[in-house]
């Protein structure tokens, strides 16, 4: 009983240190086109089993913001989950409905894997959008990757982020 709770506690601890807290930023050139999106700053805070992934984006004067938390510990319904390409490519989420999520730790707490089922609504009527997300850890902790499949793409969209230095981030 005293090794779980110690494990619990140590792996509550790890979480709020985890290497994924703090802002990132899109590196455009190195990434898939954001089709519309001219920047976007991903903000990552790991506390305990929940995963709060803000989404900071502009487009022009346009400025969107929208935060998803998924938790690694169950499933959950959530309103309103972020996708990148719903405003511009006119794929928005079917009112009054939840988007199903999981999410899952892989490889040692370096990649956070993100499965969501959202109801969509397009010009050709309603439909439901598979999303499998890996934002991954890589270079030193400085570099992050998320690799997105949708059932209604044929291509990975593939996005890297470069880590926002503390002081940089709060100005």
């Amino acid at each position: 009983m005293a090794l779980v709770f110690g494990a619990l506690v140590l792996g509550r601890l790890g979480a709020a240190d985890s290497a994924f807290n703090g802002r990132w930023r899109l590196d455009v050139p190195r990434s898939t086109a954001l089709d519309g999106w001219t920047t976007w700053d991903l903000v990552v805070a790991v506390d305990g089993s929940k995963v709060s992934l803000q989404h900071d984006m502009t487009w022009g004067k346009t400025q969107e913001s929208s935060t998803d938390v998924v938790d690694t510990a169950a499933p959950a319904d959530v309103k309103d989950f972020f996708r990148v390409e719903q405003r511009h490519m006119a794929v928005y989420p079917r009112r009054g409905e939840k988007t199903h999520v999981t999410a899952k730790w892989l490889d040692d707490g370096r990649t956070l894997r993100v499965e969501a089922v959202a109801p969509i609504e397009i010009s050709q009527g309603d439909r439901t959008m598979r999303l499998y997300q890996e934002y991954r850890l890589v270079e030193g902790d400085q570099d992050l990757v998320l690799i997105e499949l949708h059932n209604t793409r044929n291509r990975p969209l593939v996005y890297r982020f470069k880590k926002v230095p503390a002081k940089a981030a709060k100005q």
